[in-house]
């Protein structure tokens, strides 16, 4: 399974189910420096109940604005910029038949989804995927240093380092 795909999988709400195949998506993904973080929410979301899962995504991902994952709203906030962004990333998702599934388009799980299908990824993107994904990291690492989602933070960091240096190539 495809990196990029996995850790959009890993960043959706938890459903029953998600964590077996998080677990075989990574038996089967190859090489790449997202794994590791990504493998290491695996274990940590292997030792809590779905229940409890779900109460950790809602408490981190849904009630901390400062955290919220949406890549203009972290670098924009509510502005006419943010607005632009968001159309031009629909468009572009649109194109490539990529459904955010009820998502605005700079939520990180179409933003992932898309950048596995893109073979130009935006460069409006590219240039405010790193930075918005070190702010929320930075965040959630202040209010909850042994939060499992900074592992996933770290993969996509990991993924936004690995795109900046394909880019240049």
């Amino acid at each position: 399974m495809d990196i990029h795909i996995l850790l959009a999988e890993a960043f959706r709400y938890p459903e029953p189910g998600l964590l077996e195949q998080l677990e075989t998506g990574l038996t089967e993904a190859s090489s790449h420096p997202a794994k590791k973080g990504l493998a290491a929410f695996v274990r940590h979301i292997g030792q809590v109940s779905l229940s409890d899962w779900e109460e950790l995504y809602t408490r981190t991902l849904d009630l901390s604005p400062a955290v919220a994952p949406y890549i203009g709203l972290q670098v924009w906030g509510e502005s006419y910029q943010r607005g632009e962004f968001m159309a031009k990333l629909n468009r572009a998702m649109a194109d490539l038949d990529i459904n955010p599934e009820g998502e605005l388009p700079d939520h990180i799980v179409p933003v992932l989804r898309y950048l596995s299908a893109a073979r130009r990824p935006l460069p409006e993107l590219l240039e405010q995927f790193e930075p918005s994904l070190r702010r929320m990291a930075s965040v959630l690492r202040e209010k909850d240093k042994a939060n499992p989602y900074l592992h996933l933070f770290d993969a996509a960091l990991g993924l936004a380092a690995q795109l900046k240096k394909e880019e240049k190539a």
